[in-house]
């Protein structure tokens, strides 16, 4: 498990800018937070989704349907 600060290091690769940082992970966060989680969790797994965008573009553009999908499910429930 990672620290949050090395979470946020990785991310900022991504997203330069601290203040569009921290907007883009809360709205991120209440976008995809389940219900019966840990908000914790779910930011640690958005700011790591952010590090993997850094290192690896082609892991966004192949999240893209996933994430469409899991949105979808969420609102059909």
């Amino acid at each position: 498990m990672e620290m949050r600060s090395d979470l946020i290091h990785e991310a900022l690769r991504t997203v330069s800018n601290r203040y569009t940082l921290c907007q883009l992970a809360s709205k991120a966060t209440r976008k995809f937070h389940k219900p019966n989680t840990r908000i914790q969790d779910t930011m640690n797994e958005i700011l790591g989704k952010f590090g993997e965008a850094a290192s690896n573009p082609e892991s966004v553009v192949g999240a893209g349907p996933q994430l469409k999908v899991a949105e979808g499910q969420r609102r059909a429930a």
